[in-house]
């Protein structure tokens, strides 16, 4: 040992297990501070369904029975619900999540959303439906500090099953659609379209609603509930403000049987196909391009070669 060695303090056995602790304590509260941060579905109780439930039968009452009051409520009731089974330890930040849900569902109820192709009717859907997107994107990312919502365009080669689907939607689309539309009258349920205008207009606001419902009932509400709940359970509740919004849009009659299916199958290709939101985005327009001609011949008869075996149906 030499001289300056010997000067030198040297820690003493406790100091070097309180150093030890201390560290053991930093490198432990990451973990538990993540823990806690995250949600686990694994860990929810199954009665922080009830909330949830409560979110999505507001929008069958805001969006299905037009009844605004209740559906405030039942909104609210929702998400007060969620906050009391965080603090009962039944979820982790289920409330914060239904908060940010409810917060865009009340936007949205706020208009009218029967289909205008006006320059003003055009205007207020984009405000609206935009702010429906920006505002929960906003709440997580701002004020929650995460980054729950994301819209992966980016996805892998679309398998050979992928493609077939596609191909199966084609034809399912051709076949279904013309004969909902023109057979139960539905399409009356969409504006009269007097000029090519109108009718560029209309096949854009088709196509971009398309295009939001993908980005908020799959990547905003249905992403949100999966943090908390099964696949089939967040799934199940997705559907069912997808389709009350659906409702009101105008898919109406027997509309719900193809809805229903439709959004089900929606959040289950989205999460089998590992969150392409580019393939599931593909498969909606598909359809809509479909309902836009469907709508476009119940609007103009003389078009309805278009769809042969609809004919008798619209009389």
């Amino acid at each position: 040992m030499t001289a300056s060695e010997a000067t030198e303090p040297q820690p003493s056995e406790a100091d070097a297990g309180a150093s030890a602790a201390t560290s053991a304590s930093a490198a432990e509260t990451p973990a538990e501070s993540g823990a806690s941060a995250h949600p686990d579905p694994a860990a929810t109780h199954p009665l922080a369904i009830v909330p949830a439930a409560l979110v999505s039968l507001s929008a069958v009452v805001l969006f299905g029975f037009l009844e605004s009051i209740p559906g405030y409520v039942i909104l609210l009731a929702g998400v007060a619900g969620g906050i009391l089974t965080d603090r009962a330890g039944l979820s982790r930040r289920l409330g914060a999540d239904l908060a940010a849900i409810a917060a865009s569902l009340t936007v949205i109820s706020l208009v009218e959303l029967k289909a205008d192709v006006s320059w003003a009717g055009v205007a207020r859907f984009t405000v609206i439906l935009g702010l429906a997107i920006v505002i929960p994107v906003v709440i997580t990312r701002l004020i929650y500090k995460e980054r729950s919502i994301a819209f992966p365009w980016r996805g892998g080669r679309w398998t050979r099953a992928q493609w077939t689907y596609v191909a199966v939607v084609i034809v399912a689309a051709y076949l279904i659609l013309p004969a909902y539309f023109l057979g139960s009258g539905v399409y009356l349920n969409w504006p009269e379209l007097a000029d090519g205008g109108e009718v560029a207009r209309f096949f854009v606001g088709v196509n971009a609603v398309g295009l939001w419902d993908e980005l908020f009932f799959i990547c905003i509400v249905f992403t949100l509930l999966l943090r908390h709940f099964p696949l089939w359970v967040a799934n199940v509740l997705q559907a069912t403000i997808f389709v009350s919004f659906l409702w009101e849009l105008g898919y109406q009659s027997w509309g719900p049987l193809l809805t229903i299916p439709f959004a089900l199958i929606q959040g289950l290709i989205f999460n089998l196909s590992k969150r392409n939101l580019l393939y599931v985005v593909t498969v909606h327009l598909l359809f809509d391009v479909v309902v836009f001609l469907a709508i476009v011949v119940g609007r103009n008869p003389d078009l309805i070669w278009l769809f042969p075996l609809a004919a008798p149906l619209l009389g």
